[in-house]
């Protein structure tokens, strides 16, 4: 077992603001085995897609009680019960000394099943993929082509060979249980037809009324499809920032796959090129920020002269925080950095490499950027 301490030092902090952590991500990115690595005193750990424990969990007071001095109670797989909602709200009312760690494939409140959004009562943390950051310190790979290629989700990070059949029952498994059965679709061809398409596009800006023609659907459709992946963690929409400057971009989110194995399976790539690296390192880059900031905090920018920044993220005293993804940080142009700051003269300025060992700084006579690796940048 991989020890992630960067996901429980995560769930650790939740706890201390909150008594019910809702820890989220796709199918098979490893929530389970997270969930397993909790050690606090008297751990309780239970797996709701087991008949016996729907059962159990039917009377919520009677199965808190039953609990004594146990302080930290796991509910794998929490979306499977009938009410789940319930159980949580009475757990954070009425026994708010225990510490609870919910786990599901989607965002909580986002199905049917959920008829309270516990709001004031839980914090939620999204577990992406196999951050970049934690392939040497804790599972021992070094080579980034590796991880772009194979992907984060740990089965296929650690296999040897890229496994077609991995993904083929990925989709399967996915549509089955996250998507039909949680939010109802039942369109299986059209759906995953659509997923197809996004992932061979990851990167790049939506165009809803393209996507409707290109699968054949209505674009409430295409609207609503696009709303069930994301909720389900399977894309991330990455908005335009704008805020009062001109001739900014002011729709047309990114949209990027959940996972770099994925994108590279989609698009039948068995080797990484040099021309591919930038894209997927985006993606790993976007990850890293995402388990910084609340995914709604962050942003790309561009203007209609395709001036365009990979990330930025706003920052309470009125100050944006410009993040460019580069492979090799000589090959900065910082015509968009500039035009940016025409528009937003505060924040900070970061290039995250993969390369860089020692963070260092470039100074430019309007601004300096500082040159660091995701390593740095989670710190």
């Amino acid at each position: 077992m991989f020890y992630r301490s960067h996901w429980i030092d995560q769930i650790t902090h939740a706890w201390s603001m909150r008594p019910i952590v809702w820890l989220s991500g796709v199918r098979r990115v490893g929530k389970t085995t997270l969930a397993k690595m909790i050690n606090q005193d008297n751990t309780v750990y239970r797996n709701c897609d087991l008949p016996s424990v729907n059962r159990e969990l039917n009377d919520p007071e009677f199965f808190f009680e039953s609990l004594g001095e146990a302080n930290c109670v796991i509910l794998d797989e929490v979306h499977q019960l009938a009410d789940p909602s319930r159980l949580l709200k009475i757990a954070a009312d009425e026994y708010p000394q225990k510490k609870i760690l919910a786990t599901g494939s989607s965002t909580l409140a986002a199905t049917k099943k959920f008829r309270d959004s516990l709001t004031g009562r839980k914090y939620s943390v999204h577990l992406c993929p196999v951050l970049w950051e934690e392939c040497e310190s804790n599972f021992g790979i070094t080579n980034l082509d590796r991880r772009l290629l194979h992907g984060g989700l740990p089965e296929a990070l650690l296999t040897g060979e890229i496994q077609h059949e991995f993904y083929v029952e990925w989709f399967d498994s996915y549509y089955a249980r996250d998507i039909a059965e949680l939010f109802q679709l039942r369109n299986r061809v059209a759906f995953l037809t659509l997923f197809h398409l996004l992932l061979h596009q990851s990167g790049g800006q939506l165009d809803y009324s393209r996507l409707a023609k290109e699968t054949e659907l209505s674009r409430p459709t295409v609207n609503s499809y696009i709303e069930a992946l994301n909720i389900s963690h399977a894309i991330t929409m990455v908005a335009p920032y704008h805020a009062g400057g001109r001739r900014e971009i002011l729709q047309r989110p990114k949209c990027y796959a959940f996972d770099t194995g994925f994108v590279c399976w989609e698009r039948g790539w068995e080797s990484i090129r040099d021309a591919d690296r930038g894209i997927l390192w985006e993606h790993l880059v976007l990850d890293t920020l995402r388990s910084k900031f609340a995914t709604d905090q962050v942003f790309y920018w561009r203007d209609k002269s395709d001036r365009e920044i990979d990330f930025v993220v706003p920052r309470s005293d009125q100050a944006v925080d410009v993040f460019e993804c580069k492979m090799n940080p000589d090959n900065l142009k910082l015509d968009s950095i500039r035009a940016f700051r025409s528009n937003y003269p505060k924040g900070k300025n970061y290039v995250v490499s993969p390369f860089v060992t020692d963070p260092y700084r470039m100074s430019q006579s309007e601004f300096t950027i500082e040159v660091t690796s995701l390593r740095n940048l989670s710190n």
